[in-house]
């Protein structure tokens, strides 16, 4: 099911074809080293088992979705709405996308594109984004996208973190 469409991209349920793609970009340690765990390691059984664990409630707008370009219909990366806090009026937004489409706009894209849709679909009332303070690349597109910092910390390992968040 189409979730959102882009000026270049169309942000999809993610279907049992897209998996070998989302599996080579998840196997890159470049695409995956802002990532939480950092986990670049992935079986195909281990990564459907990722986006069925986090689609239980897709059917309530909220997910793992495939970031396909329009014109090649090249799966580039995933985008996300995450129930974070167990409140659907506040959600958490998440993207990881291949390096070979970096520093395309891309990221921006799709994160005002996931923004436009929480706001307006799901009725969403406040966006959050939460990434390490050395992926200058997120924390640009949080600012581009009209973000604010609001929290900054460190994790477990002494890793800065920072957060941003833009509500309706």
């Amino acid at each position: 099911m189409l979730r959102l469409e882009t000026e270049r991209l169309y942000i999809r349920d993610a279907e049992e074809s897209d998996f070998d793609e989302l599996l080579g970009i998840y196997n890159r340690k470049e695409n995956m080293q802002y990532v939480s765990d950092g986990n670049y390691h992935w079986s195909k059984k281990q990564l459907i088992a990722k986006y069925q664990k986090f689609n239980q409630q897709i059917e309530n707008g909220y997910g793992i979705f495939a970031v396909e370009t329009k014109d090649k219909q090249h799966i580039i990366g995933e985008a996300g709405l995450f129930n974070s806090f167990d409140d659907l009026s506040v959600m958490e937004l998440g993207y990881i996308i291949d390096s070979a489409y970096w520093k395309q706009g891309f990221g921006t894209e799709i994160c005002r594109g996931l923004i436009n849709y929480a706001f307006s679909t799901m009725k969403t009332k406040q966006l959050i984004a939460r990434m390490y303070a050395a992926n200058l690349a997120s924390v640009r597109v949080s600012e581009k996208c009209g973000m604010k910092r609001v929290k900054n910390g460190f994790t477990s390992d002494g890793l800065e973190f920072l957060e941003y968040s833009i509500s309706r």
